[in-house]
């Protein structure tokens, strides 16, 4: 977590997770507050593409 940033404003981002096993994060979020932007994890994939690449 403390190489992550927010790939737009270059924040700090907060892992909020939902599903975990023993060695990682599968489902959840990564939240940036800055920017009011969540990147989710799926299947302990996070997608850090910007909101207007995903659009």
């Amino acid at each position: 977590m403390d190489i992550l940033c927010c790939p737009v404003c270059k924040g700090d981002i907060t892992l909020n997770a939902e599903t975990e096993d023993e060695k990682e994060i599968l489902e959840g979020t990564l939240h940036c507050a800055r920017c009011n932007v969540d990147y989710p994890i799926h299947e302990g994939i996070p997608n850090l593409l910007p909101p207007a690449v995903k659009e």
